[in-house]
């Protein structure tokens, strides 16, 4: 069963990517923000950042290029009876506002049911990422993490709650700091049975 608590697998990203050529048409874009921003792109703090931030991106969004169900493909049977909630507490992520391209960053809990298996620990954590690394909403990256795990897995119940911070309303427009935004989705028991409900918040701290 050591295979619940697996380490990275093959194809992960632990590290930056390598450097993967920048069309020069993506390059020319970020020249034109520097300059409509209100600097020199040509200056030598800035010559090489059009190609870094092109590269940041593809980084940022690499969820685009991951199937999220498949972290939820392989299931174990074999847990010795095991009935009750299983919960990942305070996994932290970062995503970027669609709105405004701003980052997100924030934490989600994430929690099912099982009814006749479960899924190894880091798979859940790998649906969360593979979801955040696209541009987003939070409300939906909430209800994608939770869809997910109940069309894959097929549990009694599934919770999640996330908790983040937006830049794009911290750090322009209202300029409000400090200020977390919370949504959650309920699904099958912890929807249904107000003391599920109230269970699995209390696991998670709320």
């Amino acid at each position: 069963m050591s295979d619940l608590h697996d380490g990275p697998e093959d194809g992960d990203i632990v590290a930056p990517p390598a450097k993967i050529p920048v069309p020069e048409e993506v390059a020319e874009a970020v020249r034109t923000l520097i300059r409509w921003a209100g600097d020199d792109p040509e200056r030598e703090g800035l010559v090489d950042t059009p190609q870094r931030v092109a590269r940041a991106w593809k980084e940022y969004c690499q969820g685009y290029g991951e199937n999220p169900a498949h972290h939820l493909s392989r299931v174990f049977e074999e847990v010795g009876g095991y009935d009750e909630i299983v919960l990942l507490n305070d996994i932290p992520f970062q995503s970027h506002c669609e709105h405004h391209m701003a980052p997100i960053i924030g934490k989600a809990s994430i929690a099912y049911l099982p009814k006749d298996h479960v899924v190894g620990i880091s798979k859940i954590a790998r649906v969360l990422h593979a979801y955040s690394r696209r541009l987003q909403v939070q409300e939906r990256l909430t209800a994608e993490v939770a869809d997910c795990i109940w069309n894959q897995l097929h549990p009694q119940g599934v919770a999640v709650v996330i908790e983040a911070s937006h830049s794009c309303m911290t750090a322009r427009g209202v300029r409000t700091p400090g200020v977390g935004m919370v949504t959650s989705r309920m699904m099958g028991v912890f929807r249904e049975d107000e003391r599920s409900r109230r269970e699995v918040l209390a696991l998670m701290g709320y």
